[in-house]
């Protein structure tokens, strides 16, 4: 059964905790959004008040897939350029799907929802998102219509001796 998305839903202590536990869960599991496993939510609640306070001042959206069950899910936050040469693009953060709904396809929806959201706003033409090399993930964005457009070798330290790229994607709205 596909998830449910929302845009920007009443942030209640049921989301955000829910959030917290996908971000912590997805973390442990491996995924690039920010942290190494293993990873307490303790550690990554101060990330997550700090995407919750850009939501507050209107700077960030939230798209959130609910399951069947109403948990959590997916989420990703779209966050406005404070340049004001670069505020026909959004960024595109904390992609994150559980690893007990991975390979279903609701990263494709994840981001179709977020695209939507996107075309939505009043002079947003492109999203822009950064992505942790080595993983596979440009190839995952690549096929949701998304373009390399730069990289920074070796930008990202997950380890000592493990250097991972930082690969910067672009998905034309228009």
């Amino acid at each position: 059964m596909p998830l449910t998305y929302t845009v920007n839903p009443a942030l209640t202590p049921a989301l955000r905790d829910g959030v917290l536990d996908l971000w912590t869960d997805v973390s442990n599991a491996g995924g690039a959004v920010g942290f190494v496993p293993p990873v307490t939510r303790e550690q990554v609640r101060p990330e997550l008040v700090r995407h919750l306070a850009q939501m507050a001042e209107g700077r960030t959206r939230l798209v959130v897939g609910h399951d069947e069950a109403g948990e959590v899910a997916a989420t990703a936050f779209l966050t406005h350029n404070t340049h004001r040469l670069m505020t026909h693009w959004l960024w595109l953060y904390t992609v994150m799907v559980h690893p007990r709904h991975q390979g279903k396809g609701y990263g494709r929806d994840l981001l179709a929802a977020a695209a939507d959201a996107a075309r939505g706003l009043d002079g947003i033409e492109a999203i822009r998102l950064t992505c942790r090399g080595g993983l596979g993930l440009e190839r995952f964005y690549g096929s949701c219509g998304y373009k390399e457009v730069g990289r920074v070798p070796a930008a990202i330290r997950v380890a000592p001796d493990d250097d991972r790229d930082d690969v910067t994607m672009l998905l034309p709205l228009g």
